[in-house]
């Protein structure tokens, strides 16, 4: 299963904490389920609480730099305080929630490079908190997503990169203070065409799709004939032929365009 282990040192007494993911693989909307598992040192500690939750890497850009951080966007309490004893042994299990807008990091089977997204765990014990290491989730795309992204691939488009960027796309009922991109190569049929971006925004209603022709500084250029977004249903986008619907657009903007 690739389970990553964890063990961090906390305080006085040297208690332990080992998280294991029993399920890493996940779809936006779903459950990462685990179990942490504290260990107490030579002398008994006051745990004053334990949580995990979901992180990812978040590039910020500020001025002319641009860097990255991490970012927290779930958090889930695991239980109240209680004493550890020496040499104790406790197991908490968890489910822990994937919201809908969680970033995919996986396609065809493959890690999207760029990616960083995992289950972080927090151990309070007195007055301080550890925070140990990312264990990796692998988000699998939902299959209105899956089927987006299959059209591009039957388009010819090849994955070139994906990252999350810090702030809001326009018009789209985004929560979470940050969006991925997915960018694309374009095939040679549409000369004239460097890439394309792809950014999902889901939820348990439905997903707006935002596609954007050429990347420009800041966010999506709204009202641009090279920005295009619309709304799928979550169970109904079988009823759409998507690769047909996206070469429909890129050669619409193509010819008015002159680049094919």
């Amino acid at each position: 299963m690739g389970f990553k282990k964890l063990f961090a040192s906390v305080g006085i007494g040297g208690a332990s904490v080992e998280t294991v993911l029993t399920e890493p693989n996940v779809v936006p909307g779903g459950v990462v389920q685990g179990e942490v598992r504290i260990q107490g040192g030579s002398v008994a500690q006051e745990v004053q609480g334990l949580s995990v939750g979901l992180q990812a890497r978040v590039e910020v850009e500020g001025g002319e730099q641009e860097h990255s951080r991490n970012v927290e966007f779930h958090r889930m309490q695991l239980g109240g305080a209680f004493e550890l004893q020496p040499g104790a042994v406790h197991t908490v299990p968890f489910g822990l929630e994937v919201p809908w807008e969680t970033p995919v990091t996986m396609f065809t089977g493959r890690h999207l490079t760029g990616m960083n997204v995992g289950v972080t765990t927090e151990l309070a014990i007195a007055r301080a908190v550890d925070s140990g290491d990312l264990d990796p989730v692998n988000v699998h795309p939902l299959p209105a997503q899956q089927a987006i992204l299959d059209a591009f691939g039957a388009l010819g488009f090849r994955f070139k990169s994906a990252d999350l960027e810090q702030g809001h796309i326009r018009g789209t009922r985004q929560k979470l203070p940050f969006y991925q991109e997915i960018e694309f190569f374009a095939p040679q049929q549409y000369r004239g065409l460097s890439q394309v971006e792809l950014s999902f925004v889901a939820d348990e209603h439905g997903m707006d799709v935002v596609l954007e022709m050429d990347k420009r500084p800041g966010l999506f250029s709204e009202g641009s004939d090279t920005y295009r977004s619309f709304t799928v249903g979550l169970s109904d986008f079988r009823q759409t032929d998507w690769a047909a619907y996206l070469n429909q657009w890129l050669a619409e903007v193509g010819g008015k365009r002159n680049w094919f």
